[in-house]
């Protein structure tokens, strides 16, 4: 029997009059992975996930969350997932442990059901000696672990967070990916988010880069990484053109760069020797580069179209 995705999306088409904000796009996630979109301003992420949350309705193609027909059974699907909004949502006035029974009541879940998951989450999220405290005395970083654990409040399987640590300082930033990390590891959620740091891309195990409304690259971060041939040994010295003549001279494919003279290959640490030897210039320093997932996004935005995988052609 085939596995029930946590998020299934097909052929999702999503209309602002004549201009398509998401345009044939298709994605889905099995539970426990987390899955990142990215993309400019205006590239659909938001259009997407509105559908997904069951906030819009898509013009064209399926939505599905556990099985379960965004359109044909909005309820159903809203009940297994968990929204954190890029903007706050909580009631400042109130505490922490007030904002999670109303979202509760919300839900309906039953009193001894709500006290019990209550309790759980401010545990889970190390809130508890904080419980009575007013959400307006909250820091950022606090405030949004809150919003994380209402969100997880009626036990769903996918959580879907827009720009989750948008606004917050590094420390914040890096203790709401500790618990979103934790969630997969632990107790098996799905996580679909989306943000503008690429650094926090890296934490993804499917990454989806957007471009007016359509994929431009999918994949895991390995892969992706590895569909650019950008891979190289770097060399700096005091005449970038001698280095340059010597390389070639060697039967290297080498490049003057903004970062130096570089030589691109498959294994940069192994062709470091051979690069070493066929230079006789001065100031010489030899580094390693691979490819960011800067580098990557980079690439996805001066492509026109949906990706094809290129495959990485080594040099000498």
């Amino acid at each position: 029997m085939l596995e029930t995705q946590a998020f299934e999306i097909t052929d999702l088409v999503v209309r602002y009059g004549k201009v398509a904000a998401v345009d044939g796009v298709s994605i889905s996630s099995p539970p426990g992975r987390i899955t990142g979109l990215l993309g400019p301003n205006g590239a659909g992420k938001s259009s997407l996930l509105g559908v997904l949350s069951t906030a819009a309705r898509p013009d064209a193609g399926t939505v599905r969350i556990f099985g379960f027909d965004v359109r044909e059974a909005p309820m159903a699907a809203r009940r297994r997932l968990g929204l954190v909004f890029q903007e706050r949502a909580l009631d400042k006035e109130l505490s922490i442990e007030r904002n999670l029974w109303f979202h509760a009541r919300l839900f309906g879940m039953k009193r001894a059901d709500a006290r019990a998951r209550i309790d759980l989450m401010l545990e889970l999220f190390d809130l508890a000696d904080r419980r009575r405290q007013p959400v307006e005395e909250l820091s950022g970083g606090l405030a949004r672990r809150v919003e994380i654990a209402r969100a997880l409040l009626h036990r769903p399987g996918l959580i879907i967070l827009d720009e989750p640590t948008n606004g917050l300082d590094p420390t914040a930033r890096a203790a709401v990916w500790a618990d979103l990390l934790r969630l997969r590891d632990q107790l098996g959620v799905t996580v679909l988010y989306a943000t503008h740091y690429m650094d926090e891309a890296e934490y993804a195990d499917e990454i989806v880069i957007l471009q007016k409304g359509r994929i431009v690259r999918q994949g895991s971060i390995e892969r992706l990484k590895s569909s650019l041939d950008s891979s190289r040994v770097v060399v700096t010295c005091s005449d970038d053109e001698a280095a340059l003549r010597q390389l070639r001279a060697a039967g290297f494919d080498a490049l003057i760069e903004p970062t130096g003279v570089a030589v691109h290959c498959t294994d940069p640490e192994a062709r470091i020797a051979e690069v070493v030897r066929a230079l006789d210039v001065p100031g010489l320093t030899v580094s390693v580069h691979h490819p960011s997932m800067n580098d990557v996004y980079l690439a996805a935005a001066r492509q026109d179209g949906p990706w094809q995988r290129r495959e990485r052609v080594g040099t000498p």
